[in-house]
């Protein structure tokens, strides 16, 4: 190989770990609140299932209009609960959280990614198999979520609008008069 062209290669090399390869425009979430937009990566690479699960359910629409149902004040703001929990259709605010969609429970997908400030995971009961719609993120660290619950991607922007979301008054953060997710889309915003 001629110098030049291996001085070319060996600069492609170092890039390529220096700069990880960009997500695709699908591969972003973008949740407009009621203070603004907050765009998640999503880490298909991390939790294939998961992710493709979560983009059918916004493709379609069912995020739209989803209370943010459960927020500790200091840990998370959970949401995703699209059989109880729209604001427009069908919502129970004494079963929101419950619920999940049509579609079938999802096998943990779980990394070694850890959950800090701005990780987005999915919600499950007792069962790490019985992930489905719902999901939260992350206000600040929590190291003891590590390797017990998928991560299924990271915001990117619109932290600050996370910030504001309503807080829960109740023992496990219930939120009565909750704060919803308006829209819910695949991609990055226009």
């Amino acid at each position: 190989m001629n110098p030049i062209r291996l001085a070319v290669a060996g600069a492609l090399a170092i890039a390529s770990f220096a700069f990880p390869a960009l997500a695709a425009e699908d591969d972003f979430l973008t949740i407009q609140l009621k203070d603004g937009p907050v765009v998640v990566e999503l880490l298909p690479e991390v939790a294939p299932e998961h992710v493709a699960q979560i983009k059918k359910l916004a493709a379609e629409g069912e995020y739209n209009n989803v209370a943010f149902h459960r927020v500790i004040e200091g840990f998370m703001a959970q949401t995703g609960d699209v059989e109880f929990g729209d604001m427009e259709d069908g919502f129970d605010p004494n079963r929101a959280g419950t619920g999940g969609s049509e579609l079938p429970d999802l096998p943990a997908e779980f990394s070694d990614l850890p959950f800090e400030r701005g990780t987005v995971g999915m919600a499950r009961s007792q069962d790490p198999d019985s992930a489905n719609s719902q999901f939260f993120i992350m206000f600040d660290e929590g190291s003891f979520l590590n390797g017990q619950y998928t991560v299924v991607g990271k915001v990117v922007s619109g932290m600050e609008n996370v910030d504001k979301i309503k807080r829960g008054e109740g023992g496990n953060g219930e939120v009565s008069d909750p704060d919803r997710m308006i829209e819910v889309t695949v991609g990055k915003p226009n």
